[in-house]
């Protein structure tokens, strides 16, 4: 299997996305601290739970036992009975984490390992979730994969459905030395605008300029097998104008048309004539992906490159 290609301007994909985090994103409570203790209890509880939900729980959960030597010192019933009362899964997780709790303080003395090989020494932590502590609680990380990253980097990048080419992409995408703010930003792409059903405009996704998806309109992924209404669509004809433009330096509306829809007809008023594709290279041109100049029959379309 050949390599994925990447844009060769990483450093305007990287940027692109940090910013697009830092400007607005979802606000939940762990993402305001570093200590490894709160965070290993959202992760552990939102193995299950969407995350909304999970608020709530996790603010009950540290107002109860607030330092992992409280919950150490916790009966472990009391554990699984709050576990049960707030509907967060299978209670062998409240188990581990009361577990994991009792090792920090008992074999590690207090310290928190700091990278993800020896938060994986804590009962009923795996890869992932040593992975995601470690770069939230110290940016000692390296990138998070779970399925919202593999859907985001399937589609925008074409990466194929392999577990290690995800992971190998993942990483080579990952900013040395900021774990914590790239992965929390990866993963708010793929639960805001790179969702089952995509919300590219309307989230204002920041990879929509190199995004594979978006200029083809084919958004299937490894969780979204099909996309029945694909054919057809405002999405399929807006790839395909981006895809005509690649090879052109520029086009007027009308020697456009045919090579988008065979049934191009100028003087139509419906679907298929001139207007229609004149809205659709607007929306584009909105997007940031084409530039249009001069209107009506003399509008001349091309690529922002």
């Amino acid at each position: 299997m050949s390599e994925t290609a990447l844009p060769e301007d990483l450093a305007a994909v990287r940027s692109a996305l940090t910013e697009w985090y830092r400007d607005d994103h979802r606000s939940y409570p762990w993402r305001e601290t570093t200590d490894p203790y709160a965070i290993l209890v959202s992760e552990v509880m939102s193995q299950q739970t969407q995350l909304d939900r999970v608020v709530d729980a996790w603010t009950d959960f540290l107002d109860q036992w607030p330092t992992a030597a409280d919950l150490a010192a916790a009966d472990r019933a009391d554990v699984v009975a709050f576990w049960t009362d707030h509907s967060l899964g299978y209670n062998n997780r409240a188990k581990y984490l009361h577990e994991a709790a009792g090792q920090v303080v008992g074999e590690f003395d207090g310290e928190w390992p700091t990278d993800p090989e020896g938060l994986q020494e804590l009962m009923g932590v795996g890869p992932y979730t040593a992975n995601a502590v470690a770069s939230f609680a110290f940016d000692n990380g390296d990138a998070v994969v779970d399925t919202n990253v593999e859907r985001v980097l399937y589609r925008a990048f074409d990466v194929p459905d392999d577990d290690s080419e995800f992971e190998r992409v993942a990483n080579e995408l990952l900013p040395e030395g900021d774990s914590r703010v790239w992965n929390n930003a990866i993963m708010e792409l793929g639960g805001v605008a790179c969702g089952k059903t995509p919300s590219c405009d309307a989230a204002e996704c920041p990879w929509r300029e190199w995004c594979h998806a978006y200029e083809t309109g084919d958004f299937t992924a490894p969780d979204v097998p099909t996309q029945p209404s694909f054919e057809g669509s405002r999405r399929q004809f807006r790839g395909r104008v981006v895809s005509i433009l690649k090879d052109a330096e520029e086009l007027g509306v009308d020697e456009l048309g045919p090579r988008v829809r065979v049934d191009y007809a100028p003087g139509s008023d419906s679907e298929g004539g001139r207007e229609w594709l004149l809205g659709l290279l607007s929306d584009l041109d909105s997007d940031g992906l084409v530039t249009v100049e001069g209107e009506g029959e003399d509008a001349v379309a091309r690529l922002r490159r």
